[in-house]
């Protein structure tokens, strides 16, 4: 029963204060008041079931105060702070001995009906603002906070010889919303996870923390830290704080739900005592942990872990668990409240840690389409017609999270039973749910997990939905979710300690499942991340996925390829199955997974991928224009892939391909509605070498294999200059960039960082280094630098790696220092781009000078190599250069024309092929796959002609072109400073639009401003670089030579097309 405010009056009326308290002391149910024996102004109100147990009781001290009337919150929280009060309040608390101490000030104004209402929380280390609220007697969260302080519903502890109120939840404001319990719960996990390192430092080697972070390392996690300095990363820190964040609320929920089931009408008693047995017997190593952490005496844990910990207690008593519960049931319809908790909990826990581990949940469309068509698989497949329900269909999840596949699969098997629960139960004795689950569910469900907190969520969330399904849990039955890294197959040495037996446990039955185990089904959504973990077995496997390949890099380390090598792995144990993931779609056309796909075909009968795409990354567009969307909250695009394994003997069938196209709601629509029996599917029949798992047109491709690689036309190439810092060593001139080095030369460290905004170091780049190059090599070494198509910046250029620039790309941009010029070309591109990947430099060049993005960065061919210059006079230098060109194509080429060009021609030659508009359609689906190929002519005329025309293409593209000195473009000022602002440029009708005043260029073709060179739209991104930015007379006339530029390459390109009389080129 709730108190009213008429309740109330006799508490705040009246001049008889002693007559006041007593009104107080019947209103909250005391046995005992009395004036405090040591004569201060406080009154003691003493809790208990009778005088006898609240003698032995520590008080809830009263007094009056003139102060409390007329006055702000702000200035009773001052007042109450101050020097006058510290001494008296503080002072009285600080000089009782323990059993007297009063555990919380209830302060009242002295004028009737007036004034505020303090409540203090005293502590050793004096009153502070935040352990004080105020009310006014007509607030509802005072009458609230009164109630919780009633005779029995106030929790009290036993400690020493006395009995101590737990009122710290009293200062807690009741939650209602299970977002707001996620941020609170992050909020204290926080505080947890930072006393942590604490505790640990001061307890001996044989403490608590010490033997549990033992535990972990040698059962667990072998590589854990005690913290982590990178918030993305876990530590042994972090684990226990999402640890006792979770087990507690796992611990609430279901004492929560069993209270209200037998119909109690007080909630179960509820602290760090006993709620370890508030877990649910399905989960045995969370009751476990948690029970050795109730059992611990506070000296063991410290009061600074004790206090963070009651603070989870705090929270979780004063919330409003049938509201919250009530939120999780109304939303399960159509999300999984529990996933979004754990998303809000994370978010505010830490969010690079989500982004770390790719924890994101899975939406229910994905899940649902998943679940339904393995179980129309099984049953076609494997000649199982229950499906997943049937008993010898053993299923794990190896990157569970929070359970959500397993969960639906607990579902459609339920939604079954119910169906025909005869054909479930058949040869049981029992026909009941109960004996369902027990004898034929948990024993063949398993799932992985590494973190803790949805390693507890999924314990809670499968055990809610078997517990509302009427299954009565078991002593001796488990949830087959194990706390482990299915990454990890070695056993670890036996525990040499009884406290690390339960940790030990877990991992042993976790192993079983990994080698013993005839898991028939595996499915899930494993985490997209890079990954740390490289334990030998899973590395030995992973080689299979990189047989054959020669490249320098490739993600292949990653995690989602891991999950995806271990599950192949044990379906060919198995000897038949089904693989089923929503995984990083990169796999399935990425040059660099082309054994993957590869391993994969020799390992599975079928394959099914349904291609969601989605790539912010790819900037994809539905074939019809429109805007294609992400079904998860990320950049990278997925897919859903089902790897299906019958037997031995059985013949492979083929990949079976489909595309999900548009937004995310018709994704999610389709998905609900259809399953892999109603897909539309393409038949695909990869080939070598490649094999990809995405249509591709192949019919011309004896005709282009048939020409010459770039790879095979010039003998050296390699990458461009990665600074690793671009804010010290690109600038826009040579003023700016000598200062930057005059700086590096005679600045202390911390002066560069404060100057530069300069975070930590990395690997490649160093302070000391770069001021170590600078000093070492004090000559002028300033170097332009083409940074973005058409941008040319300055830069300081020594050759050595690590120094000022941290990848210089020495061996090949070295050769650009002299006389020279380059190709500039990439190996793969973005699938729903036009090709437009080519370029030239006659000097440096950043690296991603052309774009950045997923399919690697360009390589740049010089057509001259130099000696080095560090070991030659630069006169002679010129002398000594030779082509780079190779010898089997010069005599190809002389072979067909009788005779060698130039190595000029020949370049402009080639420059000029990869200009023609047919070449770059004709050839699309190669050129995106590896570097292009040239079409060598018999006909000296036309080599000579489209030679011609590569060499105007180089000439504009340098800007070396007279050409570009008559601009099609006039440059129109309106007051608007020449800036470029935010959100510009911007084209209409035209012409190019700078900033809010419409200082503009005019007479700027469509065409040209439309114009791509690699991933740039050229126009648009030479402003877009300069935003903010005032440009120069200079600058203007450049964008107008660009302009020109463009337009004549447009015209030239035409050309080419006209000049070549057919297709392939003789």
């Amino acid at each position: 029963m709730t108190f009213t405010k008429e309740q109330l009056q006799a508490v705040i009326t009246g001049t008889d204060l002693n007559h006041r308290v007593e009104a107080l002391r019947q209103l909250l149910g005391y046995p005992v008041k009395e004036h405090d024996p040591q004569g201060s102004r406080f009154w003691y109100l003493r809790p208990g079931v009778d005088e006898l147990e609240a003698e032995e009781t520590c008080p809830i001290a009263v007094g009056f105060y003139e102060e409390l009337s007329g006055v702000t919150d702000q200035e009773i929280k001052k007042f109450l702070t101050s020097k006058e009060q510290q001494q008296e309040i503080y002072g009285h608390y600080t000089n009782r001995v323990a059993e007297q101490q009063p555990v919380m000030y209830l302060l009242l104004p002295t004028k009737e009906a007036t004034g505020r209402v303090p409540l203090v929380l005293p502590s050793e280390g004096g009153l502070r603002q935040r352990q004080i609220q105020t009310f006014d007697w007509n607030e509802p969260q005072l009458i609230a906070r009164l109630n919780r302080l009633k005779q029995g519903e106030l929790p009290i502890a036993v400690k020493g010889l006395s009995s101590v109120p737990l009122v710290e939840w009293v200062f807690y404001e009741p939650i209602k919303t299970a977002k707001e319990l996620a941020q609170s719960l992050a909020e204290a996990a926080r505080r947890i996870e930072q006393v942590i390192p604490q505790v640990y430092e001061r307890e001996k080697a044989d403490g608590y923390l010490h033997h549990l972070l033992k535990s972990f390392q040698r059962e667990i996690l072998p590589k854990l830290k005690l913290t982590s300095e990178n918030e993305k990363d876990y530590s042994f820190a972090d684990i226990y704080a999402q640890t006792i964040a979770y087990a507690l609320f796992t611990a609430k929920v279901f004492s929560h739900v069993k209270d209200k089931r037998e119909g109690r009408e007080k909630e179960t008693h509820f602290d760090r005592e006993s709620a370890w047995q508030q877990l649910p017997e399905t989960n045995p190593f969370l009751r476990k942990l948690f029970q050795d952490v109730s059992e611990r005496q506070p000296e063991e844990l410290g009061d600074e872990l004790i206090g963070a910990i009651a603070e989870i207690f705090c929270i979780l008593r004063a919330a409003k668990m049938d509201a919250i519960l009530s939120d999780f049931q109304m939303k399960m319809n159509r999300e999984d409240i529990v996933i979004r908790f754990y998303e809000d909990f994370l978010t505010a826990y830490k969010p690079q840690m989500r982004e770390r581990r790719g924890v994101y949940y899975t939406p229910e469309p994905v899940v649902s389409y998943m679940v339904r068509s393995v179980d129309i698989l099984v049953k076609e497949k494997f000649n199982k017609p229950l499906g997943l329900a049937d008993p010898e269909v053993m299923i794990l999840d190896p990157a569970c999270g929070t359970g959500t596949f397993l969960l639906w699969i607990c579902q459609l098997i339920y939604q079954r039973f119910q169906e025909s629960p005869e054909a479930l139960t058949e040869g049981l004795t029992d026909k009941s749910w109960s004996s369902y689950v027990k004898e034929r569910l948990l024993p063949r469900i398993f799932g992985f997990e590494l973190l803790m907190a949805p390693y507890a969520i999924a314990h809670l969330k499968i055990g809610l939905f078997l517990q509302e399904t009427g299954y009565q849990f078991d002593v001796d039955m488990r949830l087959g979710i194990y706390l482990s890294n299915a990454l990890e197959q070695t056993a670890p040495d036996k525990p040499k300690v009884p406290f690390e037996e339960f940790i030990a446990q877990e991992g042993e039955a976790a192993l079983e499942i990994k080698h013993k185990k005839p898991i028939m089904l595996i499915m899930g959504n494993p985490p997209y991340s890079p990954s740390n973990f490289e334990g030998t077995w899973i590395m030995n496997l992973m080689q299979d996925y990189k047989e054959g390949l020669s490249e320098k890099k490739s993600d292949l380390n990653r995690e989602e390829w891991k999950f995806l090598r271990f599950a192949q792995e044990k379906i060919q144990n198995t000897g038949r199955g089904i693989i089923s993931f929503v995984i990083n779609n990169t796999f399935l056309d990425a040059i660099t997974h082309r054994s993957l796909r590869s391993s994969l075909l020799q390992s599975f009968n079928e394959i099914n991928i349904i291609n969601l795409h989605g790539s912010i990354k790819k900037k994809e567009k539905s074939p019809d224009g429109s805007k294609d969307e992400n079904v998860f909250d990320i950049q990278q695009g997925v897919g859903i892939c089902f790897f299906t394994k019958e037997h031995q003997s059985k013949s492979f069938t083929g990949i079976k391909h489909s595309d999900l196209w548009g937004y995310r709601e018709s994704k999610y629509n389709y998905l609900f509605r259809e399953t892999i029996q109603s897909t539309n599917w393409m038949n695909l029949n990869p080939q070598p070498k490649h094999f990809f798992f995405v249509p591709k047109d192949f019919n011309l491709q004896n005709e282009y294999f048939a020409y010459e690689g770039l790879k095979n036309i010039f003998v050296s190439c390699g990458s461009g200059v990665k600074t690793e810092r671009d804010k010290v060593s690109i600038h826009w001139g040579t003023a700016e960039i000598k200062e930057a080095v005059e700086d590096f030369r005679y600045l202390d460290e911390a002066s560069l960082r404060e100057k530069y905004q300069l975070q930590d170091d990395s690997r490649d780049w160093k302070i000391v280094n770069a001021k170590a190059d600078v000093l070492t090599n004090r000559d002028d070494l300033v170097q332009p630098i083409l940074y973005r198509l058409f941008d040319i910046r300055q830069t300081w250029y020594s050759g050595k790696t690590r120094g000022f620039i941290g990848t210089p790309g020495y061996p090949t941009m070295r050769h650009l220092l002299g006389n020279n010029l380059g190709m500039i070309a990439k190996r793969q591109a973005r699938e729903n781009l036009d090709y437009t990947w080519f370029f030239c430099c006659d000097g440096l060049v950043i690296d991603g000078s052309f774009a950045i993005d997923n399919k690697g960065r360009e390589s740049i061919f010089p057509l001259y190599l130099y000696p080095d210059s560090r070991y030659g006079q630069q006169s002679i230098l010129i002398e000594q250069r030779r082509p780079n060109l190779s010898q089997g194509l010069l005599n190809i080429i002389t072979g067909k024309l009788g005779y060698t060009p130039t190595p000029e021609a020949i370049f402009y030659y080639i420059y000029a092929i990869f200009h023609s508009p047919t070449y770059r359609t004709r050839y699309a689906e190669f050129l995106k796959i590896d570097f292009p190929r040239v079409p060598l002519t018999s006909n000296n005329q036309l080599f000579t002609q489209l030679a011609e025309y590569g060499e105007e293409l180089v000439a504009l593209h340098l800007m070396k072109s007279p050409k570009l000195n008559n601009p099609i473009t006039k440059f129109v000022e309106n007051n608007g400073d020449c800036i470029v602002d935010v959100g510009h440029p911007k084209y209409t009708n035209g012409a190019v639009i700078i900033n809010k005043k419409e200082d503009k260029f005019t007479g700027v073709p469509e065409e040209v401003w439309n114009f791509y060179v690699g991933g740039y739209q050229v126009c648009q991104k030479w402003l877009k670089d300069r935003k903010g930015r005032t440009l120069t007379s200079d600058n203007i006339q450049h964008y107008q030579r660009i302009v020109v530029a463009l337009q004549e390459t447009i015209e030239l390109m035409a050309n080419i097309d006209a000049v070549i009389p057919a297709w392939p080129i003789q």
